[in-house]
């Protein structure tokens, strides 16, 4: 696994999460994340491993639920998570 996988998936997660518009009580199903990515980044320890960096940040908050993890965007993290998402697409 290499640092710029995990990058890159944070990217798609945050994005995707964004674009889906979870913002604090609305969720989205951690088994959703990997469908757009590519088949070699859908390392299942990969996900775990970006989605655990960005709880740890603080700008995804995480729901456990009997039929598995859900996961929303913090309200409060908004403007970094904005600037981040923003600064990493004009990288590609």
């Amino acid at each position: 696994m290499v640092k710029r996988d995990v990058e890159k998936i944070k990217l798609h997660i945050l994005k995707k999460l964004f674009d889906q518009r979870c913002w604090m009580h609305k969720h989205f199903s951690i088994n959703n994340l990997p469908q757009g990515l590519p088949s070699h980044a859908r390392d299942s320890r990969t996900i775990k491993k970006a989605v655990d960096e960005l709880i740890k940040n603080k700008w995804l908050l995480s729901k456990p639920t009997h039929y598995g993890l859900e996961l929303s965007l913090n309200i409060n993290k908004k403007n970094e998570i904005e600037y981040y998402i923003e600064k990493n697409l004009m990288l590609k």
